[in-house]
């Protein structure tokens, strides 16, 4: 069987499915690295709702997904923006994402972290910046709300706070106090403007070298509230070389889906654990490679991941923002849910030769459970657009 799929100049092109999935195994938990998935959120498909409306969840088809990660072993890093944070999923969603998960965690024994941030100050594309105070008092609220849930707390880059802030200052006052508040260790989470335009100048500065500083200053200030940093800016060296700064016992995540398998590979100075989105649609095949890296085995693990360093650059490229569609594309192809539609609509924002190439990267890495399925439902989407096979 074969299947016409279109390219990037919109030329067909014949292109034969795999017919078995990669071979893959469950084990014991993992030892030598800490490992989350950022996970997306299953849309409602019958709500009859605007993209301008909030998010209609599908809780159960969300909830099965989370345990299909657990069952693999991995974390959950839950309402982040793979769940559409401020693109489609407002605060008041995220809430009931972060009780509901944070819950389904406890009855299966998954480990869980979930975003706290600002957005129930912000709406959508309009950044408000709010005042220091407003400011805190957002931030201070989805704290509450996740330690009341028994879950990790990640402190994710707020918009509200770029707009505001003057100067790094501001920074090491807002998270300071965050810190000196939080009843846990938390997770400090830089992510870059490739993933959101809106945190330019994130940490006092369009300057990296003069942000990385600020941020640094934040942590060694309170070194026994912070687990790790989550670092999301698409630039290996850099977070080489930051997390060679972090105080004894402070972890990085990487959040770097170009170049991951390096980063949590590491050398001789030190290694990075994980909190990826693209781990959503990797996450058998991720579980596998570091269950052979806990043996010591680094070939081993390169061999398995390295190779889905291309599907995962595809997904994540510009603008990097909409990896959550091919994301989402992907959980449907593989069986994960019934439809590919997304809250706020955003399964339009790739093209056709865009999910084309993503199937067959994904296919030719045996990622679908059922081969056949997915190919059934990548024919379903072509004729919608009219190819016919």
């Amino acid at each position: 069987m074969t299947i016409q799929l279109p390219d990037a100049d919109g030329v067909l092109r014949t292109y034969t499915p795999r017919t078995q999935p990669l071979a893959l195994t469950t084990g014991a938990p993992f030892t030598s690295r800490t490992v989350f998935s950022a996970a997306h959120v299953v849309a409602d498909p019958y709500a009859d709702v605007s993209p301008d409306s909030p998010a209609a969840v599908d809780w159960d088809a969300t909830l099965a997904f989370r345990r299909h990660l657990w069952s693999h072993g991995l974390g959950v890093a839950e309402a982040m923006d793979t769940a559409q944070r401020g693109m489609g999923l407002d605060w008041a969603g995220a809430a009931e994402l972060i009780r509901r998960s944070a819950a389904e965690a406890k009855a299966v024994g998954g480990r869980i972290a979930c975003g706290v941030g600002t957005d129930q100050i912000t709406s959508g594309s309009l950044i408000t910046s709010g005042s220091p105070a407003e400011i805190r008092k957002a931030y201070e609220e989805q704290l509450a709300v996740v330690e009341e849930s028994g879950a990790q707390a990640i402190l994710m880059a707020s918009r509200a706070l770029a707009a505001a802030a003057s100067g790094p200052e501001d920074y090491l006052e807002i998270y300071g106090h965050l810190l000196r508040q939080s009843a846990e260790p938390v997770v400090l989470h830089w992510l870059g403007p490739m993933f959101d335009p809106a945190l330019e100048g994130y940490w006092g500065s369009s300057d990296l070298d003069a942000a990385t500083d600020t941020f640094l200053d934040v942590i060694a200030a309170h070194p026994d509230k912070v687990d790790g940093i989550k670092v999301s800016l698409l630039d290996a060296q850099r977070e080489i070389d930051l997390r060679r700064r972090l105080p004894e016992g402070v972890r990085c995540y990487t959040g770097d889906d170009f170049n991951y398998p390096e980063l949590i590979a590491g050398d001789d100075q030190g290694f990075s654990h994980a909190l990826l989105g693209i781990f959503d649609p990797l996450g058998p095949l991720a579980a596998e490679a570091v269950r052979v890296l806990d043996t010591g085995d680094v070939k081993g693990f390169r061999e398995l991941l390295d190779p889905t360093v291309e599907l995962s650059r595809h997904l994540f490229q510009t603008p990097t923002r909409f990896y959550k569609t091919g994301v989402v594309f992907l959980a449907w192809l593989s069986g994960h849910q019934s439809h590919f539609t997304m809250v706020g609509g955003l399964q339009s924002a790739r093209s056709l030769p865009h999910f084309a190439r993503a199937y067959e990267l994904a296919d030719g890495l045996g990622l679908f459970p059922d081969p056949a399925l997915a190919e059934e439902r990548m024919k379903n989407l072509l004729a919608m657009y009219g190819v016919t096979q």
